[in-house]
């Protein structure tokens, strides 16, 4: 199925209603510079696949907003597939309206780790702002353990998303779409995670919104795929993509020891991560949909 896309940054609404409909996600993946923003937006067009470039605070500040607003707009202007820049584990609505004024069209704003009440508060007001911009906003609700950029949740701190509280949450916030903790986990398993299903159908029996899965590195494809069954229309992935990038530069700099050209060992390392976002495309049964 081939659908003609305007060339231009879009936010999330129609991507990810269009994977709650046809029952599949779209992959959001993590960014950090002019190369892995290549990677994956050449091999979600080679797919046909809608992609979600995601970009933490510490992506940010690493790469400058501009810079990283300026890529993103290059690579949907080159291809016809849907390309959003997602502000992914924002805490912040400053953070957040520097991006929107840049043209940027998605953003998380995560205040899972306040109370409940101060949770909504922060989320509607980034709602509120954002919603005028066009912009799409996706919370989370529960907390994932592991680690996050700078943020570090310890396991025993982390928390499951309570039905009946995502609900009023979602009712409440106007949000777009909400991030669920069913067990899953940032950065890689210490032991095999133990996914709550059954939790997660409720929660899908309940929120009409599109569902995000978080820490879906290490996660079986047949796990993941029963979380798009139930639900989830978006799923992140992070540290599966830097660990092939950083592998294959480290290879070619201790087998090549008077290299110096970032064009030379940046290449096995660009090919290494994208064959991983092909194979996370291909679980997220997200090609061939544009």
């Amino acid at each position: 199925m081939t659908t003609h896309i305007a060339n231009h940054l879009v936010n999330t609404k129609e991507m990810l209603l269009k994977a709650q409909k046809e029952a599949y996600a779209v992959p959001a993946f993590n960014v950090h510079n002019l190369e892995t923003i290549q990677v994956i937006v050449e091999a979600a067009m080679e797919m046909r696949s809608p992609v979600i470039l995601a970009g933490t605070p510490g992506t940010f500040q690493y790469g400058g907003r501009d810079y990283i607003q300026a890529i993103a707009e290059t690579a949907a202007k080159r291809y016809d597939i849907p390309i959003a820049l997602h502000l992914d584990h924002h805490e912040s609505l400053e953070d957040i309206k520097e991006s929107i004024q840049l043209g940027t069209k998605s953003a998380m704003i995560d205040g899972s780790h306040h109370p409940f009440e101060e949770n909504i508060k922060l989320v509607k007001e980034v709602v509120e702002y954002a919603h005028v911009h066009g912009v799409t906003v996706e919370a989370e609700l529960g907390r994932l353990g592991g680690q996050e950029d700078d943020l570090v949740v310890d396991e025993k701190d982390s928390f499951y998303t309570d039905p009946a509280a995502a609900a009023e949450f979602v009712q409440r916030t106007g949000v777009d779409s909400l991030a669920v903790a069913i067990g899953t986990a940032h950065g890689l398993y210490k032991s095999a995670p133990k996914l709550d299903f059954d939790r997660l159908a409720q929660i899908q029996m309940v929120v009409d919104v599109p569902l995000v899965l978080h820490g879906a590195s290490g996660i079986s494809t047949d796990e993941v795929r029963k979380c798009i069954d139930l639900g989830c229309c978006k799923v992140n992935i992070a540290t599966e993509l830097k660990i092939p990038f950083s592998n294959e530069v480290r290879k070619y700099l201790v087998e090549n020891r008077e290299a110096n050209d970032p064009r030379k060992y940046m290449a096995p390392a660009k090919e290494a991560m994208r064959k991983v976002v092909v194979e996370k495309i291909k679980m997220c049964k997200s090609d061939h949909r544009y």
